[in-house]
């Protein structure tokens, strides 16, 4: 069965946007670069939010070309290929192999059921809420960079206890941290 792992970056006091909804403040340094690299060659499909999916669709699409960093010139080609579904109410039509629909049990219980590479939510906290909340997240890889934030949205809305067993943590680059977790309930620990 295919996995559903939620790719998130945070600062330090727990924040996936500033009180003003920034973002500019993970950095993506060499050896995270190369992580998220193996990471996405685990995915088949990436599962946002509408927020998220407005975020990336307008830079993604063309980051190679309008930059220079490394990793976009590899991801880039990647994020156009890979299938992608974005769950909303409002939106009605994506373009870049990408469909919407506003049914995230009945879909991704359907996608985890198919065969193929894993299923990956990138950032999109109300999105990772009602998964959670549905247990349908298999992995939590949590990036924490050294940045408080002082407020702004969380990394987990969710109002019930999550229970998880840690299954790795890794420094990248003398910056950030990553906290593996997997579902408490026996899941099994990501391959490293």
């Amino acid at each position: 069965m295919r996995k559903v792992i939620y790719w998130v970056h945070t600062s330090v006091d727990g924040f996936i946007a500033g009180p003003n909804g920034e973002f500019d403040w993970p950095e993506l340094t060499p050896e995270l670069s190369a992580y998220s690299d193996v990471l996405a060659d685990r995915v088949g499909t990436f599962l946002y939010g509408r927020v998220v999916w407005e975020l990336m669709s307008s830079y993604w699409p063309t980051a190679d070309q309008i930059s220079d960093h490394p990793h976009n010139v590899r991801f880039a080609p990647i994020w156009r290929a890979t299938p992608k579904v974005v769950f909303s109410r409002t939106l009605t039509a994506a373009g870049w192999h990408t469909r919407v629909t506003a049914d995230v049990e009945t879909t991704v219980r359907a996608l985890k059921a198919e065969p193929g590479k894993d299923l990956m939510v990138t950032g999109g906290a109300t999105l990772a809420a009602e998964l959670a909340r549905l247990d349908l997240i298999d992995e939590y890889q949590v990036v924490v960079h050294p940045v408080v934030l002082g407020g702004g949205k969380r990394v987990f809305p969710v109002r019930e206890r999550l229970n998880l067993t840690l299954a790795g943590t890794r420094a990248f680059d003398d910056r950030a941290v990553l906290l593996s977790y997997v579902r408490a309930q026996g899941a099994a620990a990501p391959e490293s």
